[in-house]
């Protein structure tokens, strides 16, 4: 087959680059790979290290060239998808510069993406996917998240997760690390909320370049999906808070790709995970004071 991508049915960068994949008509083979959170560290594995030493996901390969980046990977997609690729990739020049500066702003760039918050709200979602997190690796058994000790290039992560375990999403409150990235991502993520409902009403919409879905809505899709996975949904946009937000996110989820690359692709776990973040927050109102503060 002409494309293969290697993806995880939960992770951000891979939901998007299924997304690009899907609004552009473009079929591919296949290749699911875990991740520690959705069962174990397959993406550590001798397999998939030789496929992307870094261990990371996606990796898409386009007759035998392999492009690591997902930001970088979706505009390959779309330069090399003939016609429907001059849709999401804007032919004039302004418009594909807008694209691109809502592209960047969603992507995650670089080994440790929680720092810049302020800049990139990609860079805001690994902070507010704590309590997923937390929730999810309770059904991880603990020599599953310990093999990532002996073969992750970055030993912190596998320690993380271990913490999370240990101390369960009711916990979380004393883990003062984790809440303060958790505390500064929520914060920046309102920020960058607040910009994406202002170019909305500015491009008129229905989308953020306008009438047409870019590359932009399909980087932004992706965030927006992850924040109502982890139960922020009415906190950053119910109660009538954003409008523009929420009526967007609501046109996102009525398109075709968002059932093909995002909700017919969650894993059992991530489904618990959601269930349970959802039910402590109700059932424990000082973890979601803790973990919602006061904005």
């Amino acid at each position: 087959m002409e494309w293969e991508l290697y993806h995880n049915s939960f992770s951000l960068c891979s939901k998007k680059v299924r997304v690009c994949m899907a609004e552009l008509g473009l079929e591919y083979l296949s290749h699911p790979i875990d991740l520690i959170e959705t069962g174990r560290y397959q993406n550590v594995s001798r397999a998939f290290l030789a496929v992307n030493p870094a261990g990371t996901v996606p990796v898409l390969v386009h007759r035998g060239r392999t492009v690591y980046e997902s930001h970088e990977q979706i505009v390959y997609a779309a330069a090399h998808a003939g016609e429907r690729g001059h849709t999401l990739l804007p032919e004039d020049p302004e418009t594909r510069a807008l694209v691109q500066t809502w592209v960047d702003c969603a992507s995650l760039v670089g080994d440790d993406p929680t720092h810049g918050t302020e800049l990139r709200a990609g860079h805001c979602v690994p902070g507010l996917t704590v309590p997923i997190f937390a929730a999810m690796v309770r059904y991880i058994p603990y020599r599953k998240i310990l093999f990532g000790l002996l073969f992750h290039p970055h030993k912190q992560r596998p320690l993380v997760f271990a913490t999370l375990k240990a101390r369960g999403i009711h916990r979380l409150p004393g883990l003062a690390p984790a809440m303060a990235l958790l505390a500064r991502s929520r914060e920046h993520m309102g920020g960058h909320l607040d910009a994406l409902g202002a170019q909305l009403s500015r491009s008129g919409g229905p989308w953020i370049a306008g009438a047409d879905f870019t590359l932009a809505d399909v980087s932004w899709v992706v965030i927006l999906d992850r924040l109502a996975e982890v139960d922020w949904g009415e906190h950053f946009w119910g109660g009538g808070r954003r409008p523009a937000v929420a009526a967007y996110w609501q046109r996102l989820r009525a398109r075709p790709s968002f059932a093909l690359a995002i909700e017919s692709q969650r894993c059992e776990n991530t489904s618990k995970g959601i269930a349970d973040v959802k039910r402590a927050k109700r059932d424990d109102p000082a973890l979601r004071a803790a973990l919602e503060g006061s904005g």
